[in-house]
């Protein structure tokens, strides 16, 4: 027999060809792999890449461009007028005042957040009868709707019939105007506060992710319990807390519907809202609703933002040597390898 005849029969041989197509489907595989694992990705994804991109680039695109302009939101041509805007907002007593009350009332809301959502989540995880219940009572706050704990807390501080002032009224104390200064900026952080629930629901997954061993072994040791807490418990929880400061900060500084609502309501409209809660985006909503001045509220939101932008930032930079991570993060040259990865 030739040689081109062994080869043929070579070819053509059962053996040679079970040896031969594992191979060509090794081949493909991988390629056939990443295009299905491409396409399930956008197919998941897409939804919210549609939302985000309609919902979220286009207005901020829309809103950097209007605040280069002196639009009014009604008429269709709109006149450049370059950094006019910015330099009025960093130029406006008023404007500068509004940041200012932001900013302080960010640091007095956060902190007590923060502390009363991590102190009900210490009580909550102690092992008492019925504390499912409790549990659900104190997170039934950060559900209501923000309207709604606005509108609740507009009737308990009423000045003629609010449960507040008859609560004082027992006490032969004279009824207060709850509503207005200087006490309507209490009352709006009390409003705060009082949501808490998400700050407590998310602190109490932490401390039952922290190990019990070390609490026993710090127990064993003869350690306090405030001295497991504040060198067991607060570090192995310091990511946590980070996480909460960090959205707790950018959520306070956007805060806008508890101050339009929750203000007396004798007086209408923008007005009504007490000087000390005159907070950034009181300013914003005035500017947009009542001045009819799209182009510098829009500037107002993206100084709004760069603000936002730079206290988060310097809080990531003073979290460094405070927030304690029990797991450092790979090299991305020790990232183990899947299927279909080259």
């Amino acid at each position: 027999m030739s040689t081109d005849q062994l080869a043929g029969s070579d070819a053509r041989s059962p053996m040679r060809a079970a040896v031969t197509r594992p191979r060509s489907t090794r081949a493909r595989r991988p390629r056939s792999l990443r295009a299905r694992r491409t396409g399930a990705f956008y197919m998941f994804t897409g939804p919210w890449l549609l939302g985000f991109l309609g919902m979220t680039v286009f207005p901020l695109g829309y809103a950097l461009w209007l605040s280069f302009t002196n639009s009014d939101g009604l008429s269709p041509n709109a006149r450049y007028v370059g950094l006019a805007n910015y330099r009025e907002v960093f130029s406006d007593p008023d404007t500068l005042a509004s940041l200012a009350r932001t900013g302080l009332f960010a640091a007095i809301t956060v902190p007590l957040t923060i502390a009363a959502g991590l102190f009900l989540a210490v009580l909550l995880n102690q092992p008492i009868r019925g504390r499912g219940v409790f549990r659900t009572l104190v997170y039934l706050p950060a559900v209501v709707p923000p309207v709604g704990a606005a509108l609740t807390f507009k009737l308990i501080f009423d000045r003629d019939s609010g449960s507040a002032n008859g609560l004082l009224d027992i006490f032969d104390v004279n009824g207060l105007a709850w509503l207005q200064d200087p006490y309507a900026r209490w009352v709006l952080i009390t409003l705060t506060v009082w949501g808490c629930g998400n700050v407590m629901i998310i602190s109490l997954a932490g401390l039952q992710d922290i190990p019990a061993e070390l609490l026993d072994a710090a127990r064993v040791d003869g350690a306090s319990w405030w001295q497991s807490f504040t060198r067991i418990t607060l570090p192995l929880l310091s990511p946590v807390l980070f996480f909460q400061l960090v959205t707790q900060i950018i959520a306070t500084l956007q805060s806008f519907l508890p101050l339009l609502i929750a203000v007396d309501p004798t007086p209408k409209g923008v007005g009504a809202v007490p000087q000390s809660n005159q907070l950034i985006m009181i300013d914003v909503f005035e500017q947009y609703f009542s001045n009819g001045r799209y182009g510098y509220a829009s500037a107002l939101l993206w100084v709004l933002f760069a603000f936002v932008l730079a206290v988060t930032f310097l809080v990531f930079r003073l979290s460094k040597g405070v927030v304690f991570y029990s797991v450092d993060p790979e090299p991305a040259k020790n990232k183990p390898r899947t299927i279909g990865d080259n």
